[in-house]
């Protein structure tokens, strides 16, 4: 038997796919030839990738992760906020983020539109995934022993109809809808119920009360997946853009809004989305985040060599190809 001591003074290597510090040390020990073992340890450090998510284990952001990298081994780490997400990932924790950007429901999520602007990060993909909400709770537990149900406020929002069914229910905001599930289980806490994925379900231990409890069954949410703004190269196919999202501010003339989106026009650009936002300490002006999809990339990019006399602070925050719709 071969005992090799690994102590790793690589500082960063983003592009190889992973990243180790100089205080990780790791014993291996090996029965055959120590060239291929090692060979095949370095080649599977290479190959994982690491995704953070807002959530736990069986939140629909792990679902949305791991739907995205179908085929692919990834390693799931668990943030507690959004802002955190971004965080990890310039921490160099974790190679990619995802996050939710909006919902047919409940619309966009406006944080997370100025994290994309604030942080070093590049939109590499998207994803729309159904949203399918189940009540849960400890086993041999019924619809009668529930007195509080605990989630994200967005599905305690989505789930409405169903909520107003019961009225002798406390509702209560959480951070996280598989979070919710996991309290319950970690502290086998009866009279409480958890709206969250049948995946939580199963994840934790719980019992589905009932299915489908979300208003809208025709309720998706569009998650962004996000890479280090200098590797986002390497993550997409040129061929395959056909999307892109920016942001800017326009002048403050009359007029000046439309301006820009005629020109987009008149490149053949196709507008999906545009939110305004407020600018921070500027009174009634606006950043515009916009989405565009489109056929021909080179059109595109002198639409936005076009709309820069027209703007300020244009930036893209991705280019990607257009996500398909999970059922």
């Amino acid at each position: 038997m071969h005992t090799i001591l690994l102590t790793f003074t690589i500082i960063d290597t983003v592009k190889a796919g992973w990243r180790m510090h100089n205080e990780d040390i790791i014993i291996l020990n090996i029965q055959k030839n120590p060239a291929d073992h090692l060979a095949g340890f370095f080649f599977k450090h290479e190959q994982m990738k690491k995704v953070a998510i807002q959530g736990v284990a069986g939140a629909y952001h792990d679902i949305a992760a791991r739907a995205f990298f179908k085929g692919e081994e990834i390693e799931i780490v668990a943030c507690l906020t959004f802002k955190d997400v971004f965080a990890t990932m310039r921490k160099g924790d974790a190679q990619f983020g995802i996050i939710a950007i909006e919902n047919t429901i409940a619309g966009s999520l406006l944080q997370n539109h100025n994290l994309l602007r604030e942080y070093d990060t590049s939109i590499i993909g998207e994803f729309k995934q159904r949203i399918s909400h189940c009540l849960a709770a400890l086993p041999g537990q019924t619809m009668e022993d529930i007195t509080e149900v605990h989630s994200h406020p967005i599905a305690l929002m989505q789930c409405g109809d169903f909520l107003e069914q019961h009225p002798e229910w406390k509702a209560v905001e959480s951070e996280d809808t598989a979070l919710s599930a996991k309290e319950i289980q970690d502290g086998q806490i009866k009279g409480r119920a958890a709206i969250c994925s049948e995946l939580a379900t199963k994840t934790y231990g719980l019992t589905i009360l009932e299915k489908g409890i979300e208003t809208n069954k025709r309720n998706f949410t569009r998650f962004l997946i996000l890479a280090d703004r200098w590797a986002a190269e390497q993550y997409t196919k040129p061929s395959e853009i056909k999307k892109a999202s920016i942001v800017f501010t326009t002048h403050h003339e009359i007029g000046a809004l439309s301006q820009v989106l005629s020109v987009l026009s008149f490149y053949h650009n196709n507008l999906t989305k545009i939110q305004s936002l407020p600018i921070m300490g500027h009174e009634w002006e606006y950043l515009f985040f916009i989405d565009l999809t489109f056929e021909d990339y080179m059109k595109y990019k002198q639409s936005l060599d076009a709309i820069r006399p027209l703007t300020k602070n244009l930036r893209v925050l991705g280019e990607y190809s257009i996500g398909r719709q999970q059922l």
